[in-house]
This record gives C-alpha cells, sequence and structure tokens, in this order.
C-alpha cells in the first residue's frame, strides 16, 4: 500500500540572500516516521528546516504540505498544519511553563489569544505527554535546558500538527535527558502519527531512531535512506571527512587516531574486556598490538581503530595453529604484556595459551604500572 507522504519537496533550491545553499532538494516523510538530517557544519541542515516552515522562503521548487503548496498556505493554516522547535534560546518575560505550553493554542484561539476549554484540555495533555506537568506554574527561565527542551516540545504538540520540525533537539541535553526526550518524541510521533523532520549531530542516535536518513554534502542530498544502508561501510567517515581517528557506524563509536610508533605493548583481550585497555593506551601515547580477535568480537572494531596491529581469527572459526604462532611472535616482540581477561572459556584455549606465556616471560604488567 503506498503511503501518504505529509511533506514532500520538489526540485528545491534553498537558501537566503540570493545565496544558494541546496540544490534540488527531493525528500519526502510519511505520517509516523523521523526523518532526520545529518551532514557537516555548513552544509545547510538548518537552512533546509527553515525552508520548509517558511521562515526561509524556498528559491525555487516546491514543498509541499499534506498535498498543498507551502506558498499558498496562510500562516494560520500553516501554524495548525506544522510547528517547529528550532535551535536559537527563547526569553519569555515571566511567563510560566504552562503560560508558554499555552502560546501553541494561539492559531486556534481568534485574535484576542483567550484559551476556551478545549484548549486548556490540550495544553494539559501536552504537558502530561512529556512530564512537566509539576512544573506548570514555574518560570520558565529557571529550568534547566532538558526542562526547557520538554516544555518547547509540548507547546509544539499543543499546536496538534501533522508535521514537527526540529533542529538539534537534543545538543543542550546530557545523555540522560537526551535518551529521554527522543523516547518521548518516538512514542509521540507513532502514537500521534506525526511526520518529522530532524537535524541532528548525535550519529549514534540517529542511527537508532530515525526511519530515514538525509545526508548533505556540497549543497546538495548526497545520500538518502533508511538507517541500515546509510550507517554501512565507511560511508560516514567520507561524509564528514574524517581525517584524525574513525568511526565504526555499527557501534556508533568515534574513535581517536592510534599512537604512532612500533607496538611496544600487547594486550590479551575480547568480549569488550579489552575496550577500555585500549583507550587507556591510546590516551597515553603507547602504541599497541592486540590479540587474539575473532573478527565478531565487540573488542574487535576498536582494537582496530587504537592498535597498530591486531592479530585475528575470522568470524566463530577456532583459533588456527599459524594465528596463534603470529600472535606469540608478535607479543614477544613486545616489551609489556597487558591481560585484560580474569579468566579463559574452554573456546578461548588460544588466548590462555598466550597469557601462560607472557607469565613464563615476566612481561605481563597492569596498566596501571605503565603509568609509573
Amino acid at each position: 500500500m503506498q503511503k501518504h507522504e505529509y511533506l514532500r519537496t520538489e526540485h528545491l533550491r534553498a537558501g537566503y540572500s540570493g545565496k544558494v545553499i541546496l540544490n534540488d532538494t527531493e525528500l519526502s516523510v510519511s505520517p509516523g516516521e523521523i526523518l532526520t538530517v545529518i551532514a557537516p557544519n555548513g552544509a545547510g541542515k538548518s537552512t533546509l528546516l527553515k525552508t520548509l516552515i517558511r521562515q526561509l522562503p524556498a528559491l525555487s521548487g516546491t514543498v509541499w504540505i499534506d498535498g498543498r503548496d507551502l506558498t499558498s498556505l496562510s500562516g494560520r493554516e500553516l501554524a495548525t498544519r506544522s510547528a517547529a522547535v528550532l535551535t536559537g534560546r527563547i526569553e519569555p518575560e515571566r511567563m510560566t511553563c504552562e503560560e508558554v505550553v499555552s502560546t501553541g493554542r494561539y492559531p486556534y484561539t481568534g485574535r484576542l489569544g483567550v484559551l476556551s476549554e478545549k484548549d486548556r484540555a490540550v495544553v494539559r495533555e501536552a504537558m502530561e505527554l512529556v512530564n512537566i506537568l509539576p512544573l506548570c506554574n514555574q518560570d520558565f527561565n529557571c529550568l534547566s535546558d532538558g526542562q526547557r527542551q520538554r516544555v518547547l516540545l509540548a507547546r509544539a504538540i499543543a499546536q496538534e500538527p501533522k508535521l514537527l520540525v526540529m533542529d538539534e533537539p537534543t545538543s543542550f541535553l546530557d545523555i540522560r535527558h537526551k535518551l529521554e526526550f527522543l523516547h518521548i518524541l518516538k512514542t509521540l510521533v507513532k502514537e500521534k502519527q506525526i511526520a518529522a523532520v530532524l537535524s541532528m549531530h548525535e550519529l549514534d542516535l540517529a542511527q537508532k531512531i530515525s526511519d530515514t536518513i538525509v545526508c548533505l554534502r556540497d549543497g546538495r542530498i548526497d545520500r538518502i535512506g533508511p538507517p541500515e544502508e546509510i550507517f554501512a561501510g565507511d560511508y560516514i567517515g567520507r561524509l564528514f571527512q574524517v581525517e584524525f581517528g574513525s568511526y565504526d557506524p555499527y557501534s556508533g563509536s568515534a574513535e581517536l587516531s592510534p599512537a604512532p610508533g612500533k607496538p611496544w605493548v600487547f594486550v590479551i583481550g575480547g568480549g569488550g574486556r579489552g575496550i577500555p585497555v585500549y583507550r587507556q593506551l591510546c590516551r597515553m601515547g603507547i602504541p599497541f598490538a592486540a590479540g587474539i580477535l575473532q573478527k565478531n568480537d565487540l573488542d574487535y572494531p576498536v582494537a582496530s581503530a587504537l592498535a597498530s596491529i591486531v592479530i585475528a581469527e575470522e568470524a566463530f572459526e577456532p583459533v588456527r595453529e599459524e594465528t596463534l604462532l603470529s600472535a606469540e611472535k608478535q607479543m614477544l616482540a613486545c616489551e609489556r604484556v597487558v591481560c585484560a581477561l580474569s579468566s579463559f572459556g574452554s573456546l578461548n584455549v588460544a588466548n590462555e595459551t598466550l597469557f601462560l606465556l607472557a607469565k613464563e616471560k615476566g612481561l605481563l604488567i597492569s596498566v596501571e604500572d605503565l603509568k609509573t
């Protein structure tokens, strides 16, 4: 069954003061879906979002909202169809949270701005949905960033829009409030069948919450598709032109560049236990080798990013004798060995062999000892 596209653009050119930032931009989002725009700084994310809500006029092309040309909608019609939460901090004077949320009802109240009982009920429901009802009488300017963002989301919900546009909604939030905010947003989008368009810098979160990812580069849409396609291979690294360090699309992890030089520490790791050791050594500027890791091991992507040499075995395969010999040779070429494992299972005999050899040769040391 064909989906209803609540928002759609055709050959859209966006910019300001006559300067073209984006060319021939075509995208669409349906009710109940989240479309997230990612791009390097200055690529036009905010310009695109402002054009979708008519804060900036389109230079050419068309934005369709619910089948109507954006330019044909009156201000009131647009406000009852779409709501926006943008990056600029608002500083309303002496307004309570409830009063700020109530401004979302102005498209429905007429010129006098008098709230009806229905309007008040919608405001309270919006505040309940984002868990801020206990803050209703508090001064908006006295809230934390996380609380402010939820109030602004409630104001947008109170407009009862079918299109929600948000520019970097989680940028100023700590991890708890980022996750809480996105959980609320995802629930609202699904339950109320809202079409949502976001821009985000947090690639790991964008990967988890989005139905569709739009990537901007060089004044156009460079790629568009589901997260499973966008966050595959080395595309994200190329999109953001990562030169120092690396980005693992599967874990959403960004890593610094490895320490330069010949490895003089060997790390026996696996099962995620080696990851903090690798990062410690990287911070200390110590080049190291790592092994023996299966290529499907939690340690493997981080070791590949930070280690000078990784001794690895194919996923789900037993460690071959030649792999073990290669690891032993590399380990004995190092001055010190750090073992991140506290025990060895029956399937990890090869790493236990390395541990016993390192112990016999007097090479074992802790990361803390390396600091002295």
